[in-house]
């Protein structure tokens, strides 16, 4: 008997391997928890508008039947929806299915890349493996295995701060006008000629002092004078009279003025002697018809000292007494410059021509004129009078674009954009600001098409790129391009480029009292590891936004505090 139920369990002992053999599904599903499986990043991130993942593992020995076949099927779960990314597939030894072979011996690994297009509400989510094999026509299920949380949507933050440039006017306050005159000396003097008072440009001036003096627009700013020795003599004495000739020049002028009734305070004038003229003998000497000018203009370049020039010029004989009569004269002056400021408009009266007659400013002063509003109605009723009234210029349709960007009138935008750029094509601010209305469009591609064309329009360009960079996942880019920036927008190009120190970026910007600002010092404190600074900064922007406690809650950023009781204190 006792032999005979030995001869039953053998039986029993060796169908059963026989059953187990004929069925390595089965052999798979109960051995299942052998395979290792690894997927990154994880949490799965959104970079650009995909998700990409990188699947690794590896198969135990004796596990993988020669003859089978399987595949590997990451998915994303969120919602009530799921996302399947590409399938891959393994193989037996011997199988005759497609994919990579798994030897059944010693086991073997695998890998396997691949992205699906990120799609809202894949933020809560986890990526789970389906794994299905088959063998002989027959196929098994294996349980689905959880391999990643999801998603991580930092990028998503990104503020839509396109930066759109109006065309600057050019309105100066008031403007500096010189008027020049010369006094002429006989040798060895300092005295002014009365002659030299009735000279044609004198007169001139004498004409124009009635009509500055009683214009309200115009001030007398100052009087200049440099006075000049012709090179000849002793150099000290040359010095000397050159400082007498400039004093003598500024008493003259300034007597001139005081005739007019124009008012002279003290140091109006500034008057200061040159000593020897050599530069300018050389000037007149080039222009000259004198025969020897080669000559004596070697000399000018030969030697420096004024003596040792004066010396070999002289030995010249002839042609020195030419120069004395031709050239010498010439040199012994004083050059006045009475500068005149002439006054602009004041803001006052822009505004009330704006009101009253429009059409009399100039270009400049209209373009100014809107500077002088916070109105955007206001501004935007000046700009289109500097489009129509003066039709050929690009900056009234270019700024009347800029103020429906603000208004995210993209269509209206667009048109005023285009007729800028008919005025003055391929202008840097206009290609600039029709990059904004791709990009605000979604046409990130003809955005950056025209960002590159708009070099030169100023530091605008740069960070508006710096925004396609951030949404297309290219952080290096986007770092470099709001370098010395202080903004969120550069701030999340940090975090996303590795860089949590952030603080400063954030604390000197425009953004700092942004509910954004805290949440993404939030963030880059949870990825630094800091918990403490993480709940203070989250506690920040919640209290300033209470809609980021939503968000906080499944942010993928925060996956590792969700249990945390301050954490859950923050949020809720």
């Amino acid at each position: 008997m006792r032999n005979r139920n030995s001869k039953l369990l053998a039986l029993v002992v060796v169908a059963s391997t026989v059953l187990i053999a004929c069925n390595p599904l089965k052999k798979m599903v109960k051995r299942q928890n052998e395979v290792n499986y690894e997927l990154t990043p994880n949490p799965v991130e959104m970079h650009g508008d995909s998700i990409a993942i990188s699947l690794s593992g590896s198969f135990p020995e004796k596990y993988f039947n020669k003859k089978v076949s399987a595949t590997i099927t990451p998915v994303i779960v969120y919602g009530g929806n799921s996302e399947s990314f590409d399938v891959l597939k393994l193989k037996g030894e011997v199988s005759e299915a497609e994919g990579t072979v798994i030897k059944y011996e010693p086991g073997g690994s695998f890998s396997h890349v691949a992205k699906i297009p990120y799609k809202e509400g894949m933020e809560d989510a986890i990526v789970e493996l389906r794994i299905k094999g088959e063998y002989k026509g027959k196929t098994k299920d294996l349980d689905p295995r959880k391999v990643a949380d999801g998603t991580i949507i930092t990028p998503k933050l990104v503020m839509s701060s396109d930066k759109a440039i109006m065309g600057a006017d050019k309105f100066v306050k008031f403007t500096l006008e010189d008027n020049n005159v010369e006094l002429h000396y006989l040798v060895s003097s300092s005295s002014v000629r009365g002659s030299e008072m009735n000279d044609s440009d004198i007169k001139e001036l004498k004409a124009k002092l009635k009509g500055w003096n009683e214009d309200v627009k115009m001030e007398f700013n100052g009087l200049t004078i440099s006075a000049y020795a012709s090179p000849e003599g002793e150099l000290s004495k040359n010095e000397n009279l050159a400082n007498e000739r400039a004093a003598s020049a500024a008493k003259s002028i300034e007597s001139l003025l005081k005739r007019a009734k124009v008012e002279v305070p003290e140091g109006f004038s500034a008057a200061s002697g040159k000593g020897e003229d050599w530069s300018g003998f050389k000037t007149l000497m080039q222009s000259s018809d004198i025969a020897d000018k080669a000559l004596i203009i070697r000399v000018l370049e030969t030697y420096t000292d004024g003596t040792k020039r004066e010396e070999e010029i002289k030995n010249i004989g002839k042609t020195y007494t030419e120069v004395s009569k031709k050239i010498l004269p010439q040199l012994r002056r004083s050059q006045a410059n009475l500068v005149m400021k002439h006054h602009n408009l004041t803001d006052d009266e822009i505004k009330v021509l704006v009101d009253t007659k429009i059409d009399s400013l100039d270009v400049e002063q209209m373009l100014y004129a809107a500077t002088l509003y916070t109105d955007i109605a206001k501004k935007e009723s000046i700009y289109k009078s500097v489009s129509s009234i003066h039709s050929s210029d690009w900056r009234g349709p270019n700024n009347v674009g800029f103020i429906y960007v603000s208004q995210n009138k993209l269509a209206d935008a667009k048109a005023e954009f285009t007729k800028a750029n008919g005025l003055s094509a391929n202008n840097p601010v206009i290609q600039n600001n029709l990059g904004i209305i791709e990009r605000l469009n979604g046409n990130l591609d003809a955005a950056m098409e025209f960002y590159n064309n708009a070099s030169g329009a100023g530091k605008e360009v740069t960070q508006n790129k710096g925004i396609i960079n951030i949404i297309q996942g290219d952080y290096a880019s986007a770092t470099s391009n709001y370098s010395g920036v202080k903004s969120f927008n550069s701030a999340l190009a940090q975090v996303l480029n590795g860089n949590n120190n952030i603080g400063g970026i954030i604390d000197g910007s425009d953004d700092k009292d942004e509910a954004l600002s805290s949440y993404l010092k939030a963030i880059a404190s949870a990825r630094a590891g800091d918990n403490d600074a993480m709940i203070k900064h989250l506690k920040a922007a919640t209290s300033k936004d209470a809609a980021l406690k939503a968000k906080a809650k499944t942010d993928a950023e925060f996956i590792k505090s969700r249990e945390n009781a301050d954490f859950q204190a923050a949020v809720n």
